[in-house]
Formats: structure tokens, C-alpha cells, sequence
């Protein structure tokens, strides 16, 4: 499978203001998909304008016809699998099918304690993941769902007339753990990952390649426990996280390096941050712009 180049657009700034234009050059220069952050604040970001994904994804699909949309991830923090389906349908609809919903199991950051509760653990986290992924398959699957869960309920919602994607809109499910992986190997049209964060501060490249590479491993057991092939995933690595940091956004050459190492493990999607003047995505636009339009033809 030929590599595919895509981006994330964090929704910092006023739709008029540089967020509208952001994603109509995103389809200009032939970005396969542009993601957006789904946070209720964000690191760095927190103190500043942030907007809502689903929100500004509709405007996005609004002002674009052929760039695929979704989110890098979506977790159970402050979402309802109810609530979000209705909304995702929506969105797939006014889109005309372009969603992707990257989903993932949250974190520790500002989204966990947002809605006044104490941050999940792991576990917990891990339990309600594996309670809200196949919940939400059922939701955009099926026009009426009950369910009564320890996590999750549903009483007859309905969801007509339901994705124009069928039978739902694809899932990228970032996930690193045992059960995660599983959950992706059973719902996801594609796995998302941004390394091993454990190498980010004092690791190196190599070993970050290594570390990905085992990660995959552990995808493909996944896949085999359910008797999916894996081939049948794509593979997303979301950048950025990785020792390499910003230096793949330094020069072309310096990206067709990088994308081409993760291309022989076995990705089969890059996904590089639109450059944010005086933040850790900083980039040079003009760099940016020619490995958007030129970096693949070197890669096929």
C-alpha cells in the first residue's frame, strides 16, 4: 500500500481569523486527511482560544470536497458513546462521507478533570474504552440500540438513517496495551500511535523505530486472537512524539528520511502537525508546503 501524507490542525485559532484558511490550503496541497485535536484545553494551549473538534470540523467540511476529516483521538473523557454517534452521523452527513473518528482511551491531561470528577487510573480508563468502542460500533450500525452497561447505557437510541459511510464510519484506534490493541484489532479500520513516550526525552531515533516496530508486532498478535489479518488495518503514526521531534519538518530530504523509514515497518500513514509559529510545532511554512506537495513522489 502506497504511503499516504496527512495533517493535524489544532482548533486554536477564530474560524476567520487563520482557521478557515488552514484547512482549505490543507486540500490544496493534497493532504489525504486533516485531523483535529478533540480536547476541551491542551497542554500548552490551555490559557489560550481552543475550540471544539466536532464544530470546527463541520465548518471544515463545509469549505473543503475532497479531504478527508477526523479526529486525533477522541476519548471517553467528556464524551458519551450517545451523544457522539448523533453528532459523528451528522457530521459524516454534512461531509458527504469524509469522517474519520480517531478514538483512544484519554489521558491524565485538563479533559479528565474538566466535568469536576477525579482522573480515571489506567485500569479504569482501560475499562471504559473497552466498554465504549463496541457500544458506539452498535450505535452507528444499527437504527435503535439499548444497552445497559457498567459504564454506559443506552435506552432505544436511535440513529436513522445512520452513517453515508457503511456500514459506519471508519475507526482509527490509537492504542498501545494488550486491550487496546484488541480493540482495535476487532473495531478499527486502522491502528494510530505516537511511539513510545517513554523515548521522548533521552531516546534516539533508532530506538524509537525499534520500539514502533514492536508495537506493530503486538498488533499483528492482536489481529491473529480475533482472526483478523492485520494487513487489513491501516497504520497511522501521529508525529511529533518521537526523538526525532521536529527535525522531519526541517527539509524534504529530511522527511523523506524519516517517512521512509516508517514506511518499511509497515505505516501506512503519516500525520505531521500544521506548523504554530512559538510552539513545539513550529515549522517553516514554506518547507512545510513542499513536503506536502513533493515528499510522496519521492516515497512511491
Amino acid at each position: 500500500m502506497s504511503l499516504r501524507l496527512s495533517t493535524v490542525i489544532l482548533p486554536y485559532r477564530r474560524w476567520n481569523e487563520g482557521g478557515r484558511p488552514a484547512w482549505v490550503r490543507a486540500e490544496q496541497l493534497g493532504f489525504h486527511t486533516a485531523y483535529t485535536y478533540d480536547h476541551l484545553s491542551w497542554r500548552s494551549f490551555r490559557d489560550g482560544p481552543w475550540f471544539g473538534a466536532v464544530p470546527t470540523l463541520t465548518a471544515a467540511a463545509a469549505v473543503t470536497e475532497r479531504l478527508r476529516l477526523g479526529t486525533l483521538v477522541t476519548s471517553p473523557n467528556f464524551r458519551h458513546p450517545v451523544t457522539l454517534a448523533k453528532e459523528l452521523i451528522s457530521l459524516d452527513d454534512i461531509s458527504g462521507g469524509r469522517v474519520t473518528l480517531g478514538i483512544g482511551a484519554g489521558g491524565t491531561g485538563f479533559d479528565a478533570t474538566a466535568l469536576g470528577q477525579e482522573p480515571w487510573t489506567p485500569r479504569e480508563r482501560a475499562d471504559r474504552f473497552a466498554e465504549f468502542v463496541p457500544l458506539l460500533d452498535r450505535l452507528l450500525t444499527e437504527d435503535a440500540v439499548t444497552h445497559e452497561g457498567r459504564f454506559y447505557s443506552a435506552h432505544e437510541a436511535r440513529n436513522i438513517p445512520g452513517c453515508v459511510q457503511r456500514p459506519r464510519l471508519p475507526f482509527a484506534v490509537a492504542a498501545t496495551g494488550p486491550r487496546g490493541l484488541r480493540l482495535a484489532a476487532r473495531h478499527g479500520q486502522a491502528w494510530v500511535t505516537t511511539g513510545d513516550p517513554k523515548l521522548y526525552e533521552n531516546g534516539t531515533p533508532e530506538q524509537s523505530v525499534e520500539a514502533l516496530r514492536g508495537q506493530l508486532e503486538k498488533l499483528s498478535e492482536a489481529c491473529g486472537t480475533v482472526g483478523r489479518d492485520v494487513a487489513e488495518l491501516d497504520k497511522v503514526l501521529l508525529t511529533g512524539f518521537t526523538p526525532d521531534r521536529g527535525r522531519p519538518l526541517e527539509s524534504l530530504d529530511a522527511f523523506v528520511d524519516f517517512a521512509g523509514r516508517h514506511q518499511e515497518l509497515g505505516f501506512t500513514e503519516i500525520v505531521v502537525h500544521w506548523p504554530i509559529p512559538d510552539s513545539d510545532f513550529a515549522a517553516d511554512e514554506k518547507v512545510f508546503e513542499r513536503i506536502a506537495m513533493d515528499a510522496l513522489a519521492q516515497l512511491a
